[in-house]
């Protein structure tokens, strides 16, 4: 019989029970999904999680099991006793909190190798293991390429993330990247389609999306942290499937043409 999949509620709370103290939202749905407490994790595992919880502080208020300890850091009230949460200079707001500026998603360290360049547009990515691959070809943002660890140029996309690093595997800089990384305004909707990356640019997006984009990509040692909640927008990649068939098919030909078929 096929196991069926935990309750999102249950298995938030599950994770947390076991939890020595509090996690980030993006932990939980990590656990949650080593764990095997569900399969089906959908596009968005961290940001149902997040919303799972900001929903039940709102709305349930007192009565939640929740206990929210600091920006996207939550734990289960311990003894029925709800500890004070933290109050930052933009209010007690759950949602708001949990924003990171105007980035929707990012990939860091992505792999060239691993994306089929001749095929249907792809860039695939997903925020955790065993949830549903989404397709950032048509990301909006900026860039990075790196040989190795060192960044050799910056670009922008404002139109297609991957008609722009195409372009690069045959230009000047063909030769001389390995990996790339990306930095996109458009998030990902519930349904796994891209947003239309629409943001309010008010003074603190701004000053937070620049925060978030040097820590992320220059990696300072003395930051202790990344910029505001910003890994519940990571995406981590997977390769292409249609690698794996265009190898097989240059295998089979060249099979029938040691044969002697063609």
């Amino acid at each position: 019989m096929a196991k069926i999949d935990m309750p999102w509620e249950d298995a938030i709370q599950r994770v947390l029970s076991k939890a020595d103290g509090a996690l980030h939202y993006v932990e939980i749905a990590e656990r949650i999904a080593s764990q095997g407490l569900r399969r089906s994790l959908g596009a968005t595992p961290a940001q149902t999680v997040a919303a799972h919880l900001s929903t039940s502080l709102r709305r349930e208020g007192e009565k939640s099991p929740y206990v929210r300890v600091g920006p996207g850091n939550y734990m289960l009230k311990v003894g029925g006793e709800r500890k004070p949460q933290v109050v930052t200079d933009r209010g007690n707001n759950v949602d708001q909190d949990e924003e990171a500026g105007a980035l929707g998603a990012f990939g860091m360290f992505w792999q060239r190798d691993s994306v089929f360049w001749s095929g249907k547009p792809q860039l695939l990515g997903r925020q955790a293991a065993g949830g549903t691959d989404i397709n950032f070809a048509g990301q909006i943002g900026v860039y990075l390429l790196h040989d190795r660890e060192r960044v050799i140029y910056v670009g922008r996309a404002t139109d297609s993330l991957f008609a722009r690093l195409k372009a690069h595997t045959t230009d000047r800089l063909g030769g001389r990247w390995d990996r790339f990384s990306w930095f996109g305004l458009r998030g990902v909707r519930d349904n796994g389609e891209l947003s239309n990356g629409e943001v309010t640019w008010n003074r603190r997006v701004v000053v937070e999306t620049m925060e978030a984009l040097l820590i992320e990509s220059l990696e300072p040692p003395l930051n202790r942290k990344r910029g505001d909640n910003l890994s519940g927008a990571e995406y981590i990649q997977t390769a292409d499937p249609q690698i794996l068939g265009a190898k097989k098919k240059a295998l089979l030909d060249e099979l029938k043409k040691g044969a002697g078929l063609e």
